[in-house]
């Protein structure tokens, strides 16, 4: 597909998209009150204005960037305004909507210094060890505030609260990716053979590891179990995809299980989360009413094959977290099994583009960040999905685009950013192998039929 074609099918997909999350916020409106909501103007201006100039930046400084990406990133963002808005009106002392257009603008924002600013995605491993040191700083930040909802995962200053973890991730993508790269043959290649497993030489192995284990530490204390099984997975797919040892899944794998029973057992507000996703209807048999995880399998059910409809459902049951935590149950009612899959696809969409992207690069560093950041978005989603319809127990993490939560969505669109510039680097990748294939044997010399006089390749005449 030409470049010029690709810009062509992203802004054609990019106003879908905007046209789509107007409908949905009319039809809330026309839903709840029978007739159109009064800021539907400004909120898909809102909209539509950071979304066409973040297309503009694609288009004149990464063209031949994946065009299905922003569009994905744009409906996502534009679904959660909407669902965010539907439960607002439930709770009219409690808007959210606004914040989170807000948040969504500084996202576009961020995106765009990406995408104008970062010519080469390889600059980013000279900096492996800044991201590293940056990510457990802001890691170990929310240690001095106190607890909220029984995890210390926010940093909260007059008013204004942020979750640094959000952050980290993505520096620590960038810190595995540019450590793995430099050290995946000996990774696969080194140490000792145990079992099925050859595990690398403590010099080799030892830092990233080290690096890996006081993340998840500080997350273990923070009882941020979610983005501790974050970092714990993505560590694992990296240096899979780093050695191609199948072993090391086995081992994460093995390793995951037996970390979960321990904090299961040990720590009791996890113990807790456990024993509500095994008896999740519980405290209705003892007559304290539905909890949040039974009040979210009661919307799941009522939402059947095709939904209530955007504003007919009944999820603001679920109580504070309906507009962070369980925000997929309102997309489960009021859309429906049909909707929820639409939803799931359009996340499996982004994340394959994302490991199309990583297969096309030349680079290790490129191809480790990609699979990373895709990673990423693909562990999130099963996390929270898996938690909210009773598959896994809750971990407390926020929906990609979805959920309430600017941290969370400023994140997001810096993950989108940055693959939009690595599937950009691996179309000019393409289209290099192209050329190297189509150029004959000795080079332009011998395509212009010269003779024994021509030059040779490193510019010295032959004899």
């Amino acid at each position: 597909m030409r470049q010029t074609g690709r810009r062509g099918v992203e802004v054609s997909l990019v106003g879908l998209a905007v046209l789509l999350s107007v409908y949905g916020y009319c039809a809330v409106g026309l839903a709840r009150h029978g007739a159109l909501p009064p800021g539907a103007a400004g909120y898909g201006a809102g909209l539509a204005v950071p979304a066409l100039l973040a297309h503009l930046a694609v288009r004149f400084r990464a063209p031949g960037a994946d065009p299905v990406l922003l569009p994905i990133a744009v409906l996502l963002n534009g679904l959660g305004l909407v669902l965010i808005y539907r439960l607002d009106l439930e709770t009219p002392g409690e808007a959210a909507a606004p914040a989170q257009l807000n948040w969504s603008a500084l996202g576009v924002a961020l995106f765009l210094v990406v995408v104008v600013a970062l010519d080469d995605h390889r600059v980013l491993r000279r900096y492996g060890y800044v991201c590293v040191l940056g990510a457990l700083a802001l890691l170990t930040a929310p240690i001095l505030f106190p607890a909220v909802n029984g995890a210390r995962i926010w940093v909260r200053l007059a008013g204004f609260s942020l979750q640094p973890g959000e952050f980290a991730k993505v520096l620590l993508a960038v810190f595995f990716a540019g450590y793995l790269a430099a050290n995946g043959h000996a990774l696969a290649h080194s140490g000792r053979r145990l079992w099925l497993l050859r595990v690398p030489t403590g010099r080799v192995l030892g830092p990233v590891v080290a690096i890996w284990l006081l993340s998840v530490g500080v997350l273990v204390l923070e009882r941020d179990l979610g983005t501790s099984l974050l970092f714990f997975g993505l560590f694992v797919v990296l240096l899979y995809v780093a050695t191609g040892r199948t072993g090391w899944v086995a081992a994460g794998l093995l390793l995951a299980v037996a970390g979960a029973v321990a904090v299961g057992r040990l720590e009791p507000h996890v113990h807790g989360r456990v024993e509500d996703w095994l008896h999740p209807f519980a405290s209705i048999e003892a007559g304290q009413g539905p909890g949040q995880l039974a009040q979210s399998l009661f919307a799941f059910a009522a939402g059947g094959v095709l939904g209530t409809g955007l504003g007919e459902g009944h999820s603001v049951l679920i109580g504070f977290a309906a507009k962070s935590d369980f925000i997929l149950a309102t997309a489960g009612e009021e859309l429906g099994l049909a909707g929820l899959l639409a939803v799931f696809a359009l996340y499996a969409l982004l994340v394959e583009r994302g490991y199309r992207a990583g297969l096309a690069l030349r680079d290790p560093f490129g191809r480790l960040l990609a699979v990373g950041l895709a990673s990423i978005l693909a562990l999130q989603v099963f996390v929270i999905a898996g938690g909210v319809t009773g598959l896994i127990p809750l971990t407390g993490m926020a929906m990609p685009f979805l959920a309430q939560g600017g941290s969370s969505l400023v994140t997001n669109w810096v993950i989108v950013a940055l693959l939009v510039r690595l599937s950009d680097r691996a179309r000019r990748d393409a289209a290099e192998r192209e050329d190297d294939l189509a150029r004959p044997p000795g080079g332009e010399a011998a395509a212009a039929g010269a003779g024994p006089a021509a030059s040779s390749y490193d510019g010295t005449a032959a004899p």
